[in-house]
């Protein structure tokens, strides 16, 4: 085995992100070894044109500053696919129209449910820029599909369709659709929209989602694909779909897993990127890594760090 020097973390006061991730991917350093190496097959995985580039991500980090950083990768064409949760499609919204405030993970649960206050860790999120203000925009704008004489819609087009109805700089979903990136909620009931969906077919019972059509999408994706790799951001829903299709190909080409949850519980948002080696979801010999930690702390420090290789490439 060859081995390498651990090497000391040198700090200057005027050191650059990316120099700094630089030196960590040298540091032998426990997960700050892992954070580096993450920035380092994230650059080779956006320079490989014949690779399909995924992107999975949980819907809470989307009521943070977080969005802006995902927003980005989708804004320059980081990515080719993005797999999410349907409360991506909530906040995303939300935000373009509303409000979000910052909070406290102490505060009073009981005071802010009286004043009509919903707390999401640290962020509060007053009920009329959720649910109330989705439902003020959405239902009108299923009508509008409805009069159009669409009656089944899956879960891809109607992101960009939201991505449209958006028309913010702000939005995840807007630049999506700008770019022709597919948006994939394969949970789509789970969270407001859902809700809404769910309403508006009370009237209209001949409406339906179609997730079976976001199905064959992904199979014609993946199965196009020459390679295939993924930033998968937490666990959850957004995170077994990502690793289930690209099962289908042999497996993923490139890895990168950000989580804070543990491993030993079996759960598949704490399994590291090699447990799904043995269900044939990442390649053998993929370059593949798992960071442990929480990823609104981490992502904006890693995406910083592969545009200003990118930039200079």
């Amino acid at each position: 085995m060859k081995m390498k020097k651990v090497r000391d973390i040198e700090l200057n006061g005027s050191e650059s992100v990316n120099n700094l991730v630089r030196q960590m991917s040298n540091s032998g350093g426990f997960m700050a070894k892992n954070f580096g190496e993450a920035v380092e097959i994230l650059e080779d995985m956006t320079k490989d044109a014949s690779c399909v580039k995924f992107l999975s991500f949980p819907a809470a980090p989307i009521s943070t500053g977080m969005r802006g950083v995902i927003r980005k990768l989708v804004q320059d064409s980081l990515v080719d696919v993005v797999i999410t949760a349907s409360g991506t499609l909530d906040h995303d919204l939300a935000r373009v129209w509303g409000t979000y405030y910052e909070g406290d993970f102490e505060l009073n649960d009981e005071y802010l449910l009286k004043k009509n206050i919903h707390r999401l860790g640290n962020v509060l999120v007053p009920r009329d820029s959720y649910g109330t203000l989705l439902e003020e925009v959405l239902q009108p704008f299923f009508e509008e599909i409805y009069s159009e004489g669409i009656r089944e819609i899956s879960s891809s087009e109607l992101s960009a369709r939201l991505g449209s109805l958006s028309n913010s700089n702000s939005s995840i979903l807007y630049w999506a659709n700008r770019n022709n990136i597919p948006v994939f909620v394969p949970g789509l009931t789970d969270g407001a929209v859902g809700s809404q969906l769910w309403l508006f077919s009370q009237k209209h019972r001949d409406f339906k989602i179609d997730l079976l059509k976001d199905e064959a999408h992904l199979s014609d994706i993946v199965f196009d694909a020459k390679r295939s790799g993924a930033l998968m951001i937490g666990g959850g829903i957004s995170k077994h779909h990502t690793l289930w299709w690209n099962q289908f190909k042999g497996g993923l080409d490139f890895a990168v897993n950000i989580t804070s949850a543990v491993e030993w519980d079996g759960s598949l948002s704490g399994a590291a990127v090699r447990e799904a080696v043995s269900w044939g979801k990442v390649k053998p010999k993929a370059r593949k890594v798992t960071v442990r930690g929480e990823a609104t702390t981490m992502l904006p420090f890693i995406v910083e760090a592969l545009l200003n290789r990118l930039n200079k490439s």
